[in-house]
């Protein structure tokens, strides 16, 4: 046990992060069982229809639009100077408590108009793609999306909650939530496969899982703590316009370009060369997604924690525990991908059915490499917005429209070769060479200010 604490620590896993890591382990872990899964129990058309479920649902971006991570630097920022007594009760400044609860209140709120919202724009653009592109094929899709636009729904209101929470410092015990909300969306994933339920499995399991974090929140202390902040309201706010608006537009032009950038494979391979292909992207990608989440873990655990030293300016502080963050995580990251790729090249060279349902050696190796540089990115684009300013907003845009553009051009003129290519270069090349310019210019002038 000494020994497993001292190589812990030495990795900078906490109690916030071991939970995290172990939630995206299951994740991952569940990712990589449900390829047996989906490969047993599926087609391959069928495996097409499932992936391409989940890149459009990822419309959710437009509604979300970034705002549960904004939500958490808020709520970070102003509990900075609160604490909670044993009796529940919050202490500390009357302004920093009136404007945590009005952070709360237009949470509720606003995210209640746009899930209602959501559910319908779902609904509607599911219908007609899935009409429109299922090239005559006799599979029963309809009421399983029903089922996932309920869940995603759902699940868009709760989300920024879980945020709130990990801005007043529960990372640890809203890692142990999510913990439990993907182990049970794994576990019934899994028994409905079994049971037969093809694409009703997926659309089942998300809508329990999710149904569980609700009760979570609402049968435990939590629901008291939202209580005691939602009262705790008085003339002091945070003005969504002037505070939250400006820094959160730029943020929402941001993820709507990562919608172009990681979510357009799907519907493009779906529609241009069949279910059977967008199946095999889509496999690639949940795999590597998974491998991403599970190294990420340690830069969102620390957010919060990140930004109160923004808050108070201890900027040498800030700068050290981030250099040792970003080192952990990125090992980390190129590891579990080079076991990744070479685990396929073997099992290819073995000739085992599986593999088939992955991309080729040369797509895979692209999307592969991409995948860590999205790592960097990402680790230095946390790094800055904790400053509550957004500077990635020109090159997401640029990014996200060149990456457009390149997956249906290349992707229309050259196949699934053309598509992976362009995506390699400009994200490998362009993106990563603009964020590490705007990362260390971005940090020098706001410091020295």
């Amino acid at each position: 046990m000494v020994i497993v604490k001292k190589v812990f620590s030495q990795l900078g896993i906490d109690s916030a992060i071991a939970f995290t890591i172990l939630t995206r382990i299951i994740q991952a872990f569940g990712g990589i069982i449900s390829i047996v899964f989906i490969a047993k129990f599926l087609s391959p058309d069928e495996q097409g229809y499932y992936y391409t479920f989940a890149s459009i649902l990822a419309i959710q971006i437009f509604f979300e639009l970034g705002l549960s991570g904004i939500i958490t630097q808020y709520a970070a920022y102003e509990f900075a100077y609160l604490k909670w007594d044993d009796d529940f009760k919050l202490t500390g400044e009357e302004y920093y408590k009136s404007r945590l609860s009005s952070l709360l209140i237009f949470c509720v709120k606003w995210f209640a108009i746009i899930a209602f919202i959501l559910f319908f724009v779902l609904l509607i653009a599911g219908f007609y793609f899935f009409s429109k592109f299922n090239k005559g094929l006799n599979i029963e899709w309809q009421k399983p999306w029903i089922i996932l636009c309920i869940a995603t729904s759902l699940n868009l209101f709760i989300d920024p909650l879980l945020a709130f929470f990990d801005g007043l410092g529960h990372v640890k015990d809203m890692s142990k939530v999510r913990l439990v909300q993907k182990s049970v969306n794994i576990g019934l994933l899994f028994i409905f496969f079994a049971c037969g339920f093809k694409l009703y499995s997926s659309a089942l399991a998300s809508l329990i899982a999710i149904s569980v974090n609700y009760v979570q929140i609402v049968f435990s202390n939590k629901i008291k703590i939202l209580r005691v902040i939602w009262l705790a309201k008085a003339e002091w706010i945070i003005n969504y316009y002037r505070e939250i608006f400006p820094f959160q537009w730029r943020i929402a032009l941001s993820w709507i370009s990562g919608y172009f950038i990681f979510q357009l494979f799907n519907p493009v391979l779906f529609a241009t060369e069949g279910p059977a292909i967008a199946g095999q992207m889509g496999m690639t990608i949940a795999t590597l997604t998974g491998i991403a989440s599970i190294s990420m873990s340690w830069i969102v655990t620390k957010v919060p924690f990140l930004s109160m030293l923004i808050s108070k300016r201890e900027f040498t502080t800030l700068d050290t525990n981030f250099k040792k963050i970003f080192i952990q995580s990125l090992g980390i990251n190129i590891i579990i991908t080079c076991i990744f790729f070479a685990l396929v090249q073997i099992a290819k060279t073995l000739n085992w059915g599986l593999t088939s349902r992955f991309l080729t050696t040369i797509p895979l190796l692209c999307m592969c490499l991409a995948s860590i540089a999205n790592q960097v990115a990402f680790a230095f684009a946390t790094y800055l917005r904790c400053h509550k300013k957004e500077p990635m907003l020109v090159q997401s845009i640029a990014m996200g429209s060149l990456i457009c553009v390149s997956t249906i051009v290349l992707g229309k003129r050259y196949g699934l070769i053309g598509m992976t290519t362009g995506y390699f270069f400009l994200t490998c090349i362009v993106g990563l060479s603009w964020t590490v310019y705007t990362f260390i210019n971005k940090r020098r002038a706001w410091h020295n200010a």
